[in-house]
């Protein structure tokens, strides 16, 4: 079993992700490649001591991006949404900002 922060490895700070955030009650992470459902349910979790009520996981590719006449891709990833259960308190992570 993957430790917390290896399954999590950011919250996506995004315009959408801020808006899905505030209206459905949801958070959005950048995950581990190969964490599952269940794994990502349990970190967040216990990292932030809320209920989870559902998990929904998208693989996003890597962009094509170009220095000159090279080209090269970047890695591709996993994002989650985690909603929460009726009445759990939203954690704030972008106190910082």
């Amino acid at each position: 079993m993957p430790t917390l922060y290896t399954v999590i490895r950011r919250p996506v700070i995004t315009e959408k992700g801020m808006t899905v955030k505030e209206v459905q009650n949801t958070l959005v992470f950048e995950v581990d490649l190969k964490a599952t459902k269940t794994e990502v349910k349990q970190a967040v979790e216990t990292l932030f001591k809320v209920k989870v009520n559902g998990v929904r996981t998208a693989i996003v590719e890597g962009k094509e991006r170009r220095r000159g006449r090279y080209a090269g891709y970047r890695p591709d990833w996993k994002k989650a949404y985690v909603r929460l259960a009726e009445g759990q308190k939203m954690p704030e992570y972008l106190n910082s900002i």
